[in-house]
């Protein structure tokens, strides 16, 4: 059998790559402007081949009981990797993915498409535009994973996604954001002081070397108006190839300090990565 072969296409934000994985037959990665997007295994959508999403999903898992199905909001699309695994772990959820590159969403249908029946819906539209009109209550996990190129754009770090984002979760429901930041944490604690304004609960997830200031790279970002999964996600992560902590209470009130909230309209990008900090967390 010929083996896959990469490709490149211009996209409507930049230039995408889709690079087979010589170690998994039919496994993807693909990649805008060379920055790693998101890994695809079309065999196997449980396969997580980057830290940050296989986080994500511990969120997923821990949030009901096996099996059950969960209305997802995804801001951010890319592969749809997440989506593909709740599809597969919660069959019957409901997931609306929002994704603002449409040559990118149609070069993910050609050449990694869906399962059928998956029950995921893609939108092309801004992710802000179609947080801010998603009907109320609606989603039990709410997941931001929205870069342009690698920077989280300002629109959506300030108290007014912040507040949308509340407004679209049932009571219960999770806020679960990809962030990136290194010491001294400016970006990152200005988002937990944005995000306590809008909920009563937040924990971050992220790997030690990190929280230490030693890299740069992803932190997961949980916000909830009820009770968190600590102990569970504490467990699941722990046991992790390369294991994450749980950074809540008067440790997580700690890295905060005195950080204030961002405002509407003066929100900033997420810093930009160093050069060595692109490959996959």
């Amino acid at each position: 059998m010929r083996e896959p072969l990469p490709s490149s296409r211009p996209v409507d934000l930049g230039a995408a790559r889709l690079i087979p994985d010589l170690d998994r037959e039919r496994g993807w990665l693909l990649t805008v402007d060379g920055a790693p997007q998101s890994y695809v295994d079309l065999d196997d959508p449980t396969y997580l081949e980057f830290e940050y999403v296989r986080r994500l999903a511990h969120v997923l898992d821990a949030m009901a009981p096996p099996g059950r199905p969960l209305d997802l909001l995804h801001l951010g699309g890319g592969a749809c990797t997440l989506p593909r695994y709740a599809a597969a772990t919660r069959p019957g959820s409901r997931q609306r993915v929002v994704e603002a590159d449409g040559a990118l969403a149609a070069l993910v249908a050609e050449r990694l498409p869906l399962p059928p029946g998956s029950g995921i819906e893609v939108e092309i539209a801004d992710a802000g535009a179609a947080l801010r009109a998603a009907p109320p209550a609606a989603a039990d996990v709410l997941v931001a994973d929205v870069f342009g190129g690698a920077r989280i754009p300002a629109r959506f770090t300030t108290l007014g996604h912040a507040a949308a984002a509340a407004r679209a979760l049932r009571p219960g429901g999770v806020y679960a954001a990809n962030l990136a930041d290194g010491a001294p944490f400016a970006f990152l604690r200005s988002q937990l002081a944005t995000f306590a304004v809008h909920f009563a609960e937040l924990c971050l997830i992220a790997e030690p070397a990190l929280l230490r200031g030693r890299r740069f790279g992803n932190v997961v970002l949980l916000a909830s108006q009820g009770a968190l999964p600590l102990a569970e996600l504490a467990r699941r992560t722990a046991g992790d190839p390369f294991p994450a902590r749980v950074v809540h209470g008067e440790e997580l009130a700690a890295l905060r300090g005195d950080a204030a909230p961002v405002p509407e309209g003066r929100g900033i990008p997420s810093p930009r990565p160093p050069s060595a900090a692109l490959d996959p967390d």
